[in-house]
């Protein structure tokens, strides 16, 4: 299994017809001092599966990793490969919502996401802080 998309993004969702929508594509936030808490921003991710995969289950760890090499979360899951028609590929759209972050500091964060322990994509966010204006 493959990540074929990662970004973030201020919502997303996906509908009934099985559509992947997003608002507010980012990998920049702001803040006026530090330590801050971001109210909320969204993970989406789009896994590609092989259709030598469908009925298996696969370990996903999401995790968010600042600049010092610390781990500001870390998210453990599974993902089951749904059976599609024969010989066809399987995408399958998460969509994680990410509330109250809090960071430390200003700086380059990133979110990692393995997939059976192998790092599959990154999703760099760049954390800024607003100038002062006297």
């Amino acid at each position: 299994m493959r990540v074929k998309l990662a970004l973030l993004a201020d919502a997303a969702n996906v509908s009934r017809e099985g559509k992947l929508n997003m608002l507010g594509i980012f990998d920049t936030i702001y803040a006026r001092e530090f330590p801050t808490v971001h109210p909320h921003m969204t993970l989406v991710l789009r896994f590609e599966a092989a259709a030598a995969e469908t009925g298996c289950v696969h370990e996903v760890v999401v995790e968010l990793v600042g600049g010092d090499g610390d781990v500001v979360f870390r998210l453990p899951g599974k993902l089951d490969v749904q059976r599609s028609e024969p010989g066809a590929g399987v995408g399958i759209d998460h969509v994680l919502a990410i509330a109250n972050l809090s960071f430390r500091a200003a700086g380059r964060y990133v979110y990692r996401i393995h997939v059976g322990g192998a790092l599959a994509a990154e999703v760099p966010l760049r954390v800024d802080q607003l100038p002062v204006r006297h």
